[in-house]
């Protein structure tokens, strides 16, 4: 899969909105930025590092964040998102839609992503992004013992890590073997 990327992360989150909008499930912007985790890990992985989307994701108290996405859809709260991001010109304060990525590759990216993750109750995949030694568990609990810039999750921690994360739906658990862990710098 190759990308013309790194893309801005409201246009994947505006993907991923009229994806499930198509497919009847309205999201929230919990749901939404664990959806955006979860397509932008996937393709690092896939990709062996290329980035999905710039900027970072942070260790928020209910899983990873990006932060420009949180603040395009905070008004919505715990609500259905109902509009899509846009940009502003900083020289003349007009708005701007933030248009989708046109690359195939990316929409079929997106769509595997609200096909397997966007059935799932905020709860669910709130509980899949906090699983046991995956990216946002240890970022949190390297803070706890050291110093961490902005409780930012680092692409080289997702890579290493989301294999930690549950992986069947509706299954028990499936954890990645921690004795295979090898320490980061």
């Amino acid at each position: 899969m190759s990308s013309t990327g790194p893309y801005d992360p409201r246009s994947i989150a505006n993907l991923l909105l009229d994806i499930a909008d198509q497919h009847r499930r309205p999201l929230t912007n919990l749901e939404l930025q664990k959806l955006l985790y979860f397509a932008h890990a996937i393709f690092l992985i896939e990709t062996r590092g290329e980035p999905l989307i710039s900027g970072c994701f942070e260790a928020w108290q209910y899983g990873p964040v990006h932060p420009a996405v949180y603040k395009a859809f905070k008004e919505a709260g715990d609500q259905p998102i109902k509009v899509r991001a846009r940009r502003i010109d900083v020289l003349t304060g007009v708005k701007f839609d933030v248009a989708p990525p046109t690359s195939p590759a990316i929409r079929a990216l997106c769509i595997r992503i609200v096909a397997q993750y966007g059935r799932m109750t905020a709860g669910r995949l709130v509980e899949i992004s906090h699983a046991k030694n995956a990216p946002w568990q240890y970022v949190v609990n390297k803070a706890k013992i050291s110093t961490a810039r902005g409780l930012r999750i680092p692409d080289s921690v997702i890579m290493q890590r989301f294999r930690y994360h549950k992986v069947f739906v509706g299954a028990e658990p499936t954890y990645g073997d921690p004795s295979e862990d090898t320490p980061l710098a």
